[in-house]
């Protein structure tokens, strides 16, 4: 594959994939509402699952919440690493072997470091469980390719922890492109800013797409799975930060489809205690704003009136957001059959490829 251009790309290809995204409210496998889903599963037996890993970031924010969830019920954590087994234990999780973990969970979730995650998606899916893989969900596109593969012929769930697929700012650009209450998007600018600390910066740094391939890839998620597989991806990777180490800490990467353009800034170097982080789609009839990204606060600023949203500039309210609450109870209803997945295997394969082109490996 170029890295710059995916061979199976195509305008027809980017617009069939937003066309399949309607409304999640027109939608007869509505998504849940993650607060009726857990009252709801409050009278039904808990799913049980394990965790692969718990050494990310996300890891022990993600036990604590399956722990506390009726959906749930937590088989343990299967981790050979001393300090993670540690970390493991102060959260009051059990530890099992991986044998007791695949033999009892009907889930694995893999929250393992990145060079693990498809290798231990593969492992759990090859053992017949449902997965909810982190992200970024595969270092190599060979290993992208053969998760989405195993997922496939094994009829199983999977499910990539992009963080903010279920955020409510997200959720409601969402919902003004599908049902086109901007006008014909034909911009997008994303910025996704943090100050990492140096122990992060060398772990980051194993990876050719440093800052961009662990934080950006948020950014190149809501994206793609706005505007479908873009037709090039041109990544621009540089390392400017005055340290000891490799890590592309200062990156753009620009996303090309047949009528928009995506550009998305990630960098590593942020001054301050707060984080700058946003994200901008720009259509002919208006523009939607989301800044800061967490709290949430959106602004919406229409050219003429559109759905629920009046001429001119508004600010729209947000409801609270949480975490990693509404991919697990979408999870659990996937599981039972409630309901289906927000991104299906084609939207995954999508996303991943995307990220190895934006971070430069693929």
């Amino acid at each position: 594959m170029n890295r710059r251009h995916f061979l199976r790309a195509g305008a027809g290809g980017a617009a069939a994939l937003t066309a399949s995204h309607r409304s999640d409210a027109a939608r007869p496998d509505a998504r849940p509402d993650a607060g009726a889903a857990t009252a709801a599963a409050a009278s039904k037996p808990p799913i049980p699952i394990g965790f692969l890993g718990s050494t990310y970031s996300h890891g022990p924010d993600k036990i604590r919440l399956v722990r506390n969830a009726p959906e749930w019920e937590l088989v343990g954590v299967c981790e050979p690493n001393e300090a993670g087994r540690a970390a493991v234990a102060a959260l009051g999780a059990p530890l099992v072997s991986r044998e007791d973990l695949l033999a009892r969970a009907a889930v694995v979730a893999v929250e393992s470091d990145v060079r693990d995650h498809a290798a231990h998606a593969l492992i759990a899916l090859q053992a017949g469980r449902h997965v909810h893989l982190e992200k970024p969900p595969a270092d190599r596109l060979d290993a992208l390719r053969a998760v989405i593969r195993e997922a496939r012929q094994r009829d199983r769930l999977l499910q990539v922890g992009f963080m903010w697929r279920y955020h409510p700012g997200f959720q409601a650009i969402r919902e003004m492109v599908q049902r086109g209450w901007l006008g014909e998007v034909f911009q997008i600018r994303g910025f996704l800013a943090s100050r990492v600390p140096a122990a992060r910066r060398r772990e980051w740094a194993e990876f050719k797409g440093g800052a961009m391939f662990e934080l950006g890839c948020h950014l190149v998620d809501a994206t793609v799975r706005l505007l479908g597989r873009p037709l090039a991806v041109t990544p621009v990777l540089r390392r400017h930060g005055a340290f000891d180490d490799t890590l592309a800490d200062n990156n753009v990467v620009v996303l090309e489809y047949a009528r928009a353009t995506a550009v998305l800034t990630n960098t590593a170097l942020q001054a301050g205690g707060t984080p700058q982080r946003s994200f901008q789609v720009l259509g002919r009839n208006g523009t939607a704003t989301l800044m800061p990204l967490e709290p949430p606060a959106l602004r919406v600023d229409l050219l003429e009136a559109a759905g629920p949203y009046r001429r001119g500039d508004q600010e729209i309210p947000m409801p609270e957001y949480r975490r990693y609450l509404g991919d697990f109870a979408e999870l659990a209803a996937a599981v039972r059959g409630e309901a289906v997945l927000a991104a299906d295997l084609d939207v995954e394969e999508s996303v991943g490829e995307t990220v190895l082109l934006a971070s430069g490996m693929a």
